[in-house]
């Protein structure tokens, strides 16, 4: 059944409850440099900072942002109230940006010229500059915003919204939201959009479920269920193939999506969050949070081939260079930890 609300009136009635329901966030900070670090940061105000209205504080996530040409990454945690900007050649910190109350998603647009976070106090998306990290513009989608993917055109930005159990659809070139579609519950970090951008796969951390939606007429057609504490998903390109990880039972899910069905289970380590897929479809990277692990599955075996040590409390932040030849994955610290896809090794850390 098509849950969708009319456009005009679902946008305007979540910018109601954000405007209500949060303090506004329009005033960014004006770069001081921090006597301890000589990088420059970005205050929030004391009132945000220390009024405890922070939107489910308790609920926690990370997310990296690698841009497209591999020389800068942006990361987050959302029990802190800034985002770290990393100069991935020096291996070092550029920038650290505040003012958020719980940063939760961070995302490249127009061919990396941008980022945009989303933060489910503020109940905004913000966008920065990638060239000097200044606030550009802000849009309200309603106190709860979580996860975001961008359409593989960039014109469209899909955001979860935990609080309303919705999706927002935001237009990328008009700076705002053309639509919010119901019938979900409770998403949250996970959301992928298929290759071809005809269909969006979301997480539903209540029901432990993907609910899959049509792109062009915004209606659900399909719900794929039997996990447990569902975290990260992979879609492979060719759109059949879906891979969850599953914390409540220490293992990734193969599922046929036409199916409709889970087909394989492989058991990884213990309270995995992350299940990401390489760029060729043949590795799929198992972050496991409790255990500091990450096990690499080959998928065309459904095996784990082997298993990578060294990271600290890794969730579902990993991203993968273009070429492969590189893996970024976050670790608590919010450092960054590089891994050699050929040899599947850790070779350095960023931000120590």
């Amino acid at each position: 059944m098509n849950k969708r609300i009319g456009t005009t009136m679902a946008a305007l009635s979540l910018i109601v409850l954000a405007l209500s329901g949060c303090d506004s966030a329009t005033d960014t900070a004006r770069g001081a440099e921090s006597p301890s670090t000589g990088v420059a940061t970005s205050s929030a105000p004391s009132d945000l900072q220390d009024s405890g209205t922070a939107f489910d504080a308790d609920i926690t996530n990370n997310s990296l942002a690698v841009s497209p040409d591999e020389k800068t990454a942006a990361v987050s945690d959302s029990r802190e109230k800034s985002v770290l900007i990393y100069d991935l050649a020096k291996g070092e910190l550029r920038k650290k940006i505040g003012g958020f109350g719980t940063p939760r998603n961070i995302v490249f647009i127009n061919d990396g010229s941008q980022f945009v976070v989303s933060d489910s106090s503020l109940g905004t998306l913000r966008f920065y500059s990638s060239e000097d990290y200044t606030l550009q513009d802000e849009v309200v989608v309603g106190p709860g915003a979580f996860g975001t993917a961008v359409s593989p055109n960039g014109k469209t930005l899909y955001v979860n919204n935990q609080a309303h159990s919705s999706v927002t659809v935001v237009d990328l070139e008009a700076r705002k939201p053309t639509d919010v579609i119901t019938g979900f519950s409770r998403p949250r970090q996970g959301i992928k959009v298929s290759q071809d951008g005809k269909y969006v796969f979301v997480t539903n951390f209540e029901g432990d479920k993907v609910t899959v939606f049509d792109a062009a007429s915004r209606e659900i057609i399909r719900e794929l269920t039997g996990f447990s504490k569902i975290r990260g998903i992979s879609v492979a390109a060719d759109g059949n193939t879906l891979y969850a990880a599953n914390s409540g039972r220490n293992s990734i899910s193969v599922v046929d999506i036409r199916k409709g069905a889970i087909t394989n289970e492989i058991e990884v380590g213990r309270e995995p969050y992350g299940a990401a897929l390489s760029p060729d479809g043949k590795l799929l990277f198992a972050s496991n949070k409790a255990d500091n692990t990450i096990d690499v599955i080959d998928v065309t075996e459904n095996t784990v081939v082997k298993k990578l040590e060294g990271f600290k409390e890794p969730r579902q932040a990993i991203v993968f260079s273009r070429d492969q030849d590189r893996a970024y994955v976050l670790n608590r610290d919010l450092t960054i930890a590089l891994v050699n896809v050929e040899d599947l090794s850790l070779t350095d850390t960023v931000g120590e």
